[in-house]
């Protein structure tokens, strides 16, 4: 709407013929910051970081330099009238929301909130959908009165975050102080959470801070719907541990969200599945010990036996990459593993490894292991 030409000459009729044309293109939702009021602006003016919302910023200056009501506002059931024509979706923006802990549930915040739900229910008196977009940067005490005075205020309109984030001094890291937030808003009703990744505030993210940033709130998302007791959001939990327990590591990375994450960290320690992994060991395997007691149920469950210990498979080019990226081992020891037969430990798909507790006694076990895989490495000693 601003582009090639100043931001105080934006009038209503470019917005509205804006809107109309992109409606026409199909898009599913527009985000309108039509809360922010004139009369909000001075809760603004002693905030640690003023307005960090892109519309909110700019509508904020076009009323200062036009000496008016915000134009969305003025112009809201022309706006609705567009959105019904063409079946698109409102999210109200929260033009004042929080970019700091510091500014978090203030009175600028609220008040644009209220405004909000004013404009949540003359948006359903034309028949147009609506979400309310919600705060970044709120300490964990106070998400939960967040979420329950949006319902209350926005008629129960569904709310969407984005985080929010729980602490400020972890830049490079805001995929992860935003999701514990999201978290908590998921669980007391947000109904869509926006993921943040961790080049937030820094730049621009690339293809990999994406994927960190969708991870972390799958996370989220999935951690919320099972204290929420969602049925069967925790099946695939209960699933993964049982593989777990039963020491199946191939059931284990097919449950897994990101296999080919867990299969590479698995295989840049020890690339063979059998009875324990490269953290405890043989001898201090508390799943493999548990396994062994016969009065516990655990890993006996017979839908997740597997056939015995052997060489994983050479790595895919997803899992190479992941090893590439951690820089821990050698270039000549991932191409190893990338490029590797089953000759291994002496053993092929269905085959007990010679080292396997079930083969061989504790005692030859780790003889045999000591022979076949270096120490410290846990594998397999490079050939002379």
């Amino acid at each position: 709407m601003i582009v090639g030409r100043k931001l105080e000459d934006l009038d209503a009729e470019t917005v509205l013929s804006s809107l109309e044309h992109q409606a026409r293109q199909g898009v599913d939702y527009f985000t309108i910051h039509a809360g922010v009021l004139r009369e909000h602006l001075t809760f603004v003016r002693n905030r640690t970081i003023g307005i960090v919302s892109r519309g909110g910023s700019l509508l904020a200056k076009w009323m200062l330099d036009n000496g008016r009501q915000n134009l969305m506002y003025e112009i809201w059931d022309d706006i609705c009238a567009v959105l019904r024509r063409h079946d698109v979706t409102f999210s109200i923006g929260d033009g004042l929301r929080p970019g700091g802990l510091a500014d978090a549930t203030d009175e600028a915040q609220l008040r644009e909130l209220e405004t909000l739900g004013e404009l949540t229910e003359r948006a359903w008196r034309h028949g147009c959908q609506v979400m309310i977009e919600g705060p970044g940067h709120v300490p964990i005490d106070q998400i939960e009165f967040n979420m329950k005075l949006e319902r209350r205020l926005c008629h129960g309109a569904p709310f969407y975050v984005l985080g929010p984030l729980v602490t400020d001094i972890f830049p490079g890291y805001d995929h992860i102080t935003s999701c514990i937030g999201a978290t908590m808003a998921a669980y007391h009703g947000a109904s869509m959470l926006c993921y943040v990744t961790p080049k937030e505030h820094l730049g621009l993210p690339n293809k990999d801070d994406v994927k960190q940033g969708v991870i972390a709130y799958k996370i989220a998302a999935h951690a919320a719907d099972v204290a929420l007791g969602i049925p069967g959001a925790r099946d695939r939990d209960d699933e993964l541990t049982r593989a777990r327990a039963a020491l199946n590591w191939e059931k284990h990375f097919d449950l897994a969200y990101d296999t080919d994450t867990a299969r590479a960290y698995h295989d840049e320690d020890m690339d063979v599945d059998t009875d324990f992994c490269a953290m405890c060991g043989h001898d201090w395997c508390a799943v493999r010990i548990s396994r062994e007691i016969e009065e516990f149920v655990s890993g006996k469950d017979e839908h997740y036996a597997w056939d015995g210990p052997r060489v994983s498979a050479a790595l895919t080019p997803e899992q190479r990459e992941i090893l590439e990226k951690r820089g821990s081992l050698e270039p000549e020891e991932i191409h190893r593993l990338a490029n590797k037969t089953r000759r291994a430990m002496d053993t092929s798909r269905g085959q007990r490894a010679a080292c396997h507790s079930e083969t061989s006694a504790a005692d030859r076990a780790q003889e045999l292991q000591a022979e076949k895989l270096d120490p410290v490495t846990l594998q397999p000693p490079a050939q002379p």
